[in-house]
């Protein structure tokens, strides 16, 4: 039997355990590709200041938070950051993380620091003392354990089911040689003798290495973002769970699984490493201190972001005069506030001045989890912060219906049979030389990108069980009421969902709807419309004071926003007595389709013109299909009027809001707590992915190999890769995403914003500690009051600072 010497006293459980979980939650979830959302990577740091984020995560990362010095000094040369951006951001920076002097802080961006260097594990000392590459081993055998472990059908064979994690784990590295052969001695041996639970290995690893109770969390954090996006998947089962009441041990589990290798590694080259290790041991006990490099180049990053401020409160001060409109809008269209939907907005508005636009959250208020047609998967369909409220189904119980299904399952599980037997060891080979021939149409008519593929059409979706008026009611009033949608009604108003139409593209969940939890929008689309139309619903309504004409109909459409293209799903009401308003509506849409493609194929690589856009969603080598919410830097909750007519580049959330007709702030606070952050996750993961992509990005598409169902490995194996790929922020040359923190516009009196921070600190610190940005818009859309932390405005503010007000006035 292996022995392991025990350098330190054994801590209790409880307190190694308690350190282990918030390890855990500084770990940012990641979704499966099925559903992938948008995940804010920095969600454990949210209670910190980018400052300390930055010296967090460079210790346990390895990391930067911001982009390279130079970055910063080239836009001060150039002008788009001015002296007065700089002198404000360095104005409101904490005094001890400011240079001496402007000057001093001018110096310092022309000086590029230093690599960041991440505190050393055991393998990475083991591996400057042996020349062999043990972190690329352990992610190697670890990611080769996982990628079944957590497989998700993509596997045809299953893992053998194990009580746990580390258990599964244990079963697998007790036979594995893998690690002896590559020159680790008695490893399975010492993975046999070692406790068989995870919190009891845990607890004697910590002993062994000589880990004290201060330098826990910070090296159990080092070891978990040492797994990449392993570590990732586990946090999100987590996640899961907790939404469900339930509980999660795979972190954890994953974390002992670790540190087994550490120990083991130390138990060989102990005497080589002592020193080091040491050393090594006492900067993960040493108290987290931000340096004065931190914050230079937090300064650096509000200075940016300033400038950006600034650059938006010029675009909506001169924004042009709305043109006359007729009383009643010719056509009403909501789209999600998703920033490619300004693009078509905008462009559809141009079309003709009767036509209104409207932001609002892709899953229009309508938490579901739904089953698609002849499919007993229920999808959540709404914002990964909540929970379905409500299940639904597509089609309804007629015999038809209920014949169409069996059939389409038929074939479903036909066609997964045939692809599985092709991908069978014993068939592979055989099979490409019988049958590779018969695919030679197939091949060429995809490799050409002649095939199309149409928008989904399921049968309409309806509730499982049926809702009594009352709920109906209580669920429409409170969707118009979030739309500020109460009066005013056309006589065809459009609610449009969003999805993206991507081929040969693993990530292409991303595309979709984050708001509907990684899927296209229609489904939320069409059962709201479909709640809208109903006779007794339209009643109820007017009782409580929103009355909707009896000519007014509403439809779902679905807005491709790699395409433009958008398709109205027309056949779930009557609308014969709308047919030439749905007619004339088609038109429109055709026309704005091509006004947006042409303006998104100016900043798309190899697209000359509108109609390359159409050709790239379906061919197989395009990277850059569409560049999704790449360019965010801002949300708008506010009247339409206040944005109409300005060019906005599609970097900016539009939800409509008019405080004036929300009683109680009822509205806002939804909108504070739910698309406000939902927009910050998607923001930060941008933000994420640009400045630190070897930790948050998913790297570069050409070597991606889907695992497990789950998500991206680079090569054949090694560390899972969470984030965006390098492709959907870099056009090759240069970066197409501005990494700014969200800037956040309200129109609503600031003590109703306070009151809603107040209520809800998880969101207040956000805004506190700076990653996102709060601005009070006043009656003329003008960005009037800057928030400033701690539930204290700055009130003369415009947009800009008074320096930088003060020499435009000069000049």
């Amino acid at each position: 039997m292996l022995t392991m010497t025990i350098h330190a006293p054994i801590l209790p459980s409880e307190a190694v355990m308690r350190a282990a979980d918030r390890a855990a939650r500084a770990i940012p979830p990641l979704w499966p590709l099925a559903s992938s959302v948008a995940v804010n990577p920095f969600l454990g740091q949210s209670g910190e200041s980018l400052a300390m984020a930055a010296a967090r995560l460079r210790l346990v990362g390895g990391i930067a938070l911001t982009m390279p010095r130079h970055w910063y000094a080239e836009r001060l040369q150039s002008g788009d950051i001015t002296d007065a951006d700089l002198r404000a951001a360095f104005e409101a920076a904490p005094v001890v993380l400011r240079p001496t002097t402007l000057a001093a802080l001018k110096q310092a961006a022309l000086v590029d620091r230093t690599a960041p260097r991440a505190i050393p594990t055991v393998a990475e000392l083991a591996r400057d003392v042996s020349s062999i590459d043990w972190p690329g081993i352990v992610n190697d055998r670890i990611g080769h354990w996982a990628s079944g472990y957590f497989d998700q059908g993509q596997a045809l064979w299953a893992s053998t089911p194990a009580s746990g994690a580390f258990a599964a784990w244990r079963s697998v590295a007790t036979n594995d040689l893998t690690p002896e052969i590559l020159g680790l001695a008695g490893f399975a041996q010492g993975v046999a003798d070692a406790p068989a639970e995870a919190k009891e290995a845990l607890a004697i690893c910590v002993a062994h290495l000589g880990l004290g109770e201060a330098a826990l969390e910070s090296y159990f954090h080092r070891l978990l973002t040492s797994l990449g996006g392993w570590g990732q998947v586990a946090r999100y089962r987590l996640w899961q769970a907790e939404l469900g009441g339930a509980v999660d041990t795979s972190v954890t589990d994953l974390l002992a699984i670790r540190i087994s290798w550490e120990a083991a590694l130390l138990r060989q080259y102990a005497a080589k490493i002592g020193p080091q290790l040491a050393a090594a041991m006492l900067a993960f006990a040493e108290p987290l201190v931000a340096t004065p490099d931190d914050g230079v180049d937090a300064i650096l990053q509000e200075a940016a972001e300033r400038a950006a401020q600034r650059r938006l409160h010029g675009l909506l001060a001169s924004r042009p005069p709305a043109p006359a409109a007729p009383d009643r809008p010719k056509l009403q269209m909501a789209f999600c506030i998703d920033v490619r939907s300004e693009v078509f907005r905008r462009a559809l508005e141009q079309v003709d001045p009767g036509i209104r636009t409207m932001g609002f959250a892709g899953f229009f208020g309508l938490g579901i989890g739904h089953r698609r047609f002849a499919s007993d998967v229920v999808e959540a369909r709404l914002p990964v912060l909540l929970t379905p409220g409500l299940l639904t189904h597509a089609g309804g119980l007629t015999p038809q219906t209920q014949a169409d299904d069996v059939a389409t399952r038929i074939k479903a599980r036909a066609k997964r049979a045939w692809g599985r037997f092709k991908l069978a060891a014993i068939s592979s080979f055989a099979f490409v030389e019988a049958t590779g021939p018969l695919y030679v149409a197939k091949l060429l008519r995809d490799g050409l990108g002649l095939t199309r593929h149409a928008a989904p059409n399921d049968p309409a979706p309806q509730p499982e069980s049926t809702l009594d008026l009352e709920t109906r009611l209580t669920m429409a009033t409170s969707v118009l009421k979030a739309m500020s949608l109460t009066r005013g009604f056309a006589r065809l108003v459009l609610l449009a969902g969003h999805g993206a139409n991507v081929v040969n593209n693993p990530h292409a969940s991303a595309l979709h709807c984050g708001a509907c939890g990684g899927y296209s929008g229609e489904t939320n689309a069409r059962l709201l419309a479909a709640l809208l139309n109903a006779p007794d619903v339209r009643a109820g309504l007017v009782e409580r004071g929103i009355a909707i004409p009896q000519d007014t109909l509403f439809l779902a459409a679905l807005h491709d926003t790699t395409t433009d293209a958008v398709k109205v799903y027309s056949d779930d009401h009557d609308a014969l007595g709308h047919a030439q308003d749905l007619a004339q509506a088609t038109t429109w849409l055709a026309s704005a389709g091509i006004l947006a493609r042409a303006e998104r194929a100016l900043r798309l690589p190899r697209a000359a013109a509108g109609q390359d856009i159409l050709h790239r969603a379906r061919d197989w080598a395009e990277l850059r299909p569409e560049w999704a919410l790449a360019g965010c830097q801002a949300f708008v909750a506010a009247p339409r009027l206040r944005t109409a007519g300005s060019d906005l580049a599609g970097r900016a959330f539009l939800h409509d809001y008019d405080w004036r007709h929300d009683e109680g702030f009822k509205v806002l606070e939804l909108i504070m707590t739910a698309p406000v952050v939902v927009a910050s996750w998607i923001s930060l993961q941008y933000y994420g992915s640009t400045v630190a992509p070897e930790l948050f990005g998913a790297g570069n598409k050409l070597l991606h190999n889907v695992t497990g169902g789950i998500g991206v490995v680079e090569g054949n194996g090694g560390l899972l890769r969470g984030g965006l790929p390098w492709q959907s922020v870099h056009d090759g040359d240069r970066s197409t995403h501005e990494p700014l923190r969200l800037s956040v516009l309200v129109e609503a009196p600031q003590d109703a914003i306070n009151a809603i921070l107040d209520r809800h600190p998880e969101v207040r610190k956000l805004f506190d500690n700076r990653w996102l940005h709060l601005f009070a818009l006043d009656e003329e859309g003008r960005m009037a009051w800057r928030y400033v932390g701690d539930l204290r405005w700055d009130q003369d503010i415009g947009g800009t600072d008074r320096e930088h007000r003060a020499a435009q006035a000069a000049a």
